[in-house]
């Protein structure tokens, strides 16, 4: 997917999710106070070296995700049955590490200022249905580009055996003006010192649209794999950017990992 590169998350963040992995929850809370289920995954993404590139990078991937959530007399969504799927509203974590650009990256970032990594930290709301899902989420870059981000998507969610979920549905991706300016955007400077970009400033909006694919095996009630292949389309102003001209509007990513189910509060 077009977010791929910023769907790595750093090495720090992937070790502390692979520890939480194997340790699991230490605590149990009382069986009628707040009880949670959430699903943590680590593993591995190929996607592309930067936004727009036409090269690819492997790197590792963090998911975090709440399956359900009860907090006695304000709310309760999903399913605390072991054998009923999760249904109703429920919360994600959302997050997504972008890796610096260097103009050393391609030839046609030449003359380009380097971009530090971002860190963007948010929360999103999604709603699951027996044969369908949807959800949106926001976040913000609090490292790196200091700016607002968005996702939305739907599945058609299909189950040939109890162990086996697989997904299909589009997606859409969104940027500010500032988030947008970063990764596409060309400085009069930047033009002046480069022998193939012309200036270029990009406003925000809607900068992505795609399609993704995956699929959840569970192992046990807490191990399972989860994998994923994704396109999308750079639009607007990212795809008319002198950026992707030199590399490509079109976005291919995949990831794979394991995932551990921990249960709180039951």
């Amino acid at each position: 997917m077009v977010d791929s590169p910023r769907a790595k998350i750093g090495f720090r963040a992937f070790g502390a999710a692979c520890l939480a992995l194997v340790l699991g929850p230490g605590i149990a809370a009382a069986q009628e106070g707040p009880a949670a289920e959430l699903v943590l995954g680590s593993g591995v993404s190929i996607s592309p070296s930067y936004f727009g590139s036409n090269e690819y990078d492997v790197g590792p991937d963090a998911r975090v995700r709440f399956n359900y959530l009860r907090v006695p007399g304000l709310l309760s969504f999903g399913s605390a049955e072991d054998d009923v799927a999760a249904e109703g509203f429920g919360l994600r974590g959302a997050f997504r590490y972008i890796g610096s650009r260097r103009p050393s990256d391609d030839d046609s970032l030449q003359g380009t200022e380097r971009i530090d990594r971002s860190l963007e930290l948010g929360i999103g709301l999604g709603y699951v249905a027996e044969d369908w899902r949807a959800f949106g989420e926001v976040r913000y870059g609090v490292l790196g580009h200091n700016a607002w981000v968005g996702e939305a998507g739907a599945d058609a969610l299909f189950r040939p055996r109890n162990d086996l979920l697989i997904n299909l549905g589009p997606r859409a991706h969104f940027g500010s003006d500032r988030f947008m300016d970063t990764y596409f955007g060309v400085s009069g400077e930047e033009a002046a010192a480069s022998p193939e970009l012309d200036e270029f400033s990009a406003s925000g909006g809607l900068y992505a649209v795609g399609v993704e694919v995956g699929a959840r095996y569970a192992f046990s009630e807490s191990w399972g794999l989860e994998g994923a292949a994704s396109y999308d389309r750079l639009v607007e102003d990212a795809g008319d950017s002198p950026i992707t001209d030199a590399g490509s509007r079109d976005q291919f990513g995949i990831r794979l990992g394991i995932t551990r189910t921990i249960r709180l509060g039951f």
